[in-house]
């Protein structure tokens, strides 16, 4: 009978948490732990190129799934090149668990040695040392429980020498899920419910402002229920968007994102409830989307003060759906129903508004990236998971798609970083598994990471890929024009090159989109070839987002 090593222990304890797919790039110090993971039936490897790409494609597993989405890295230089996937997951109350294997404890001199230790923490997430075999499940059951329960990256450094020692006790393990707290809704105080209540029935024109909070709690039928008991509109932030889809009183996303009829709606506001929301910078604009408004924030976690700003009048500790339902109950019991902000033609107002109407020409053998994003919108069924990085044109696109419920986004912006979006949707494609995943990526950020195309085509990931190619940092050469500083653009820019045709060196299918028209015959053959497929999309580059417009140009 072959012994047990402590490697053999390891994996089993990550296959008794639940984990059926892990995200890796190997090297001496995670090897052999990976090779065992793979020998589990019903075990998924996924070998990205680089290491910060097993890690964002970790966190696009725990985005679609909402399960721990675990990563894993050698020592030395594979650590350090995760500081920013680290960071954006714990900016994003991301669940994840990187297996980082460490240098050997009894070694007198290693090349690759580093304390991980304080590395890991600058960047938000939790650190776990295994440093013994008595300890050692216990170590990996409090990873699993602090990456779920506060919704954060958890790296757990395990020596190698220490994974190939011989486990001398029978390998029992209990996984964290039977021991963490059971799921739970946090009821509102009362008297903070009358309170809001009170509020609520001498306001005019109040407007709800669900975020994500709201989107996992579920409680899209409450807060309908209590906007129309209150006369109240209905608005999401970045990261609830499509939670009131269909909804005809729905104004769209708040704050940095807002369509113009949006904004005068939140000028107009005397009362703003904030549900599941942050009420951060983006969301609020600084503060200064609601500047006549009561604001009131519901959340499990509220906070008074949050990226600078003072987030609320009043603020009630409880979970949004709980919170919805036990004001819905109060103002029936109260016989209080406003019309509110609910005025004749509000609705038909709603309707008629534009992202973006404003008209440009249209240089040669490019194409609007507001229109292109629209035909691409058209193309990609509801059901699709959609994934957006980081760029300027991000902005255009969660604006401008529409008819998809919240689960169906996935934005990896939260520390502002680039070069995610591929390694992330590689992540929600292997989660799902059934091809129906789109990625709307910038020229820029997917040539951080393109290695990870071979990655799409090793791993057989049918997915359509879309990069909105401007041919340069459209971020920085919009301000610098905003600015008037020409050689900045010029520097800014570096050209479109041939994406589709590095698309086909990867083995992908590639096309250039210079004209409108084209995607529909395109997505057709997308889903007739056994491939995945990479359009490269020549955008106008002079033309800038509504938001980059009103912040950076000035425009009214």
């Amino acid at each position: 009978m072959s012994k047990l090593l402590v490697t053999d222990v390891l994996t089993q304890a990550f296959v008794a948490e639940g984990v059926d797919h892990l995200f890796t790039l190997m090297g001496d110090a995670n090897m052999y732990w990976s090779a065992r993971m793979a020998d589990h039936p019903g075990m998924k490897l996924v070998h990205a190129r680089h290491e910060h790409c097993a890690c964002s494609m970790a966190h696009g597993y725990a985005l679609a799934t909402g399960k721990v989405g675990v990563a894993s890295t050698t020592c030395g230089p594979g650590f350090t090149q995760i500081m920013t996937a680290l960071t954006q997951a714990a900016r994003g109350n991301v669940p994840l668990v990187v297996f980082a294997g460490d240098s050997p404890m009894g070694a007198a001199w290693y090349l690759q040695e580093l304390d991980m230790a304080p590395l890991a923490r600058a960047t938000g997430a939790h650190y776990i040392a295994v440093r013994s075999i008595d300890r050692m499940l216990d170590n990996v059951r409090e990873a699993f429980h602090v990456a779920m329960t506060e919704r954060r990256p958890v790296v757990l450094s395990v020596p190698m020498d220490l994974q190939r020692q011989e486990y001398p006790y029978m390998a029992d393990y209990i996984p964290s899920a039977d021991l963490g707290p059971v799921a739970q809704r946090p009821l509102p105080d009362p008297a903070l419910v009358e309170r809001l209540v009170g509020m609520i029935e001498e306001a005019e024109r109040p407007i709800l402002l669900a975020g994500r909070g709201a989107v996992r709690s579920g409680a899209r039928a409450a807060l309908e229920a209590l906007a129309e008991r209150s006369g109240a509109l209905l608005a999401t932030s970045l990261l609830g968007k499509g939670l009131f889809e269909g909804n005809p009183y729905h104004l769209g996303i708040a704050g940095a994102f807002a369509n113009d009829h949006a904004r005068e709606r939140f000028v107009e506001s005397d009362l703003v409830i904030g549900v599941g929301a942050g009420l951060g910078h983006y969301t609020t604009e600084g503060g200064y989307l609601y500047p006549g408004a009561q604001v009131v924030q519901i959340d499990t976690a509220p906070r008074g003060l949050w990226q600078g700003l003072r987030t609320a009048d009043l603020h009630i500790q409880a979970d949004a759906r709980a919170a919805a339902e036990s004001l819905v109950e109060a103002l029936d019991r109260r016989g209080i129903a406003k019309t509110g902000s609910r005025a004749p033609g509000i609705a038909e107002g709603i309707a008629a508004a534009s992202p973006d109407g404003k008209e440009f020409p249209v240089q040669a053998n490019t194409v609007d990236p507001r229109r292109a994003i629209q035909e691409l919108d058209a193309v990609i069924p509801k059901d699709w998971d959609v994934v957006i990085g980081g760029g300027h044109y991000f902005s255009i696109a969660l604006t401008h798609m529409s008819g998809r419920a919240p689960e169906k986004y996935h934005v990896v912006v939260d520390f502002g970083a680039i070069g995610s979006g591929l390694p992330a949707a590689i992540g929600v494609a292997a989660a799902r598994g059934d091809g129906k995943v789109a990625l709307i990526e910038g020229d820029g950020s997917l040539l951080m990471h393109v290695q990870e195309l071979e990655t799409v085509r090793r791993q057989g990931l049918q997915m359509l890929i879309a990069i909105m190619n401007d041919g340069g940092y459209g971020a920085e050469f919009h301000k610098f024009r905003a600015h008037g500083m020409e050689t900045g653009v010029r520097e800014a820019m570096h050209g479109r090159g041939d994406l589709a045709g590095v698309a086909g060196g990867f083995g992908l299918r590639g096309d250039t989109v210079s004209a409108m028209g084209r995607m529909e015959g395109l997505f057709a053959e997308h889903r007739a070839a056994n491939n995945a497929s990479l359009w490269d999309v020549h955008t106008d580059d002079l033309i800038a987002s509504r938001s980059y417009r009103r912040v950076h140009y000035g425009e009214a």
